[in-house]
């Protein structure tokens, strides 16, 4: 029970990794928050989780949204006795080239990641200095945090983004205990991964089962997607961790499809 009477929020939790996280920190111990734009889908996963209801609630948050925002983590807080743990999960895709790609998609995606990040960061972070018993931040980020690939633009900037986001939340958070760490996932068969398939295909000219076998996994070391699974144990082990030895890092896990 490595995250026994803690308390965490997830964004983006109704589904995927954000979910995938949720229950693995429930096993852990954890009283967890779980957060989405879809309320009832994350009300789906706290029904999964058959745990009390002040080891366990669902919140509506639009990460775009400052009120929205801050009203959902003072929420979390009160449900479950503080936050001591944030995962800014939340995000979506858009696959455009740069010269062709609207303001309204570029701002959508930098919106939703970027400062939905920094909302949730700066929300909970007031949280964690308040209760002064530390706490750790968990920016979710992807292989694009470190490289580029094409039509994926404002993706790319705003996990970008996310990286420097991190590491001036380690430095700032360490004077009251809080550490923060990246986590940088390869392609994980998500359905937002799954929408970006038949658009790569028709785009590339080229078979479903081609973009699978060569864009996405083309360089990884054994043509595995990274499964929701292995996202969660980093996340466990990032959040456990007992001391400022790991923060400001960005671990990637992606089957080495990026090595650094």
């Amino acid at each position: 029970m490595q995250l026994n009477d803690k308390s965490a929020l997830i964004t983006g939790a109704g589904s995927g990794i954000g979910a995938a996280i949720a229950r693995a920190f429930a096993r852990e111990g954890a009283k967890v928050c779980v957060a989405d734009i879809d309320f009832e889908a994350a009300q789906r996963v706290v029904d999964e989780l058959g745990l009390p209801p002040s080891s366990a609630v669902a919140v509506r948050i639009d990460v775009t949204s400052e009120g929205e925002v801050e009203r959902g983590v003072d929420a979390a807080s009160q449900a479950l006795g503080g936050i001591d743990i944030l995962v800014s999960n939340a995000g979506v895709q858009h696959l455009d080239a740069i010269a062709d790609v609207t303001f309204d998609n570029w701002r959508r995606i930098i919106s939703i990641h970027l400062d939905g990040g920094f909302l949730m960061t700066r929300a909970c972070l007031r949280h964690m200095r308040a209760q002064q018993r530390g706490g750790t931040v968990l920016l979710m980020g992807s292989v694009h945090a470190k490289e580029a690939s094409l039509q994926k633009g404002p993706y790319v900037a705003a996990k970008h983004g996310l990286l420097g986001l991190c590491r001036v939340v380690a430095k700032e958070g360490a004077d009251y205990g809080v550490r923060a760490n990246l986590i940088c996932p390869g392609y994980v068969r998500t359905p937002l991964v799954e929408s970006q398939i038949p658009v790569l295909a028709r785009e590339r000219g080229i078979t479903e089962e081609a973009v699978v076998r060569e864009v996405m996994l083309g360089t990884t070391v054994d043509g595995e997607f990274t499964t929701v699974e292995d996202i969660a144990r980093v996340a466990v082990f990032l959040a456990a961790f007992p001391t400022n030895a790991l923060t400001g890092q960005s671990v990637v896990v992606s089957h080495g499809w990026h090595m650094a």
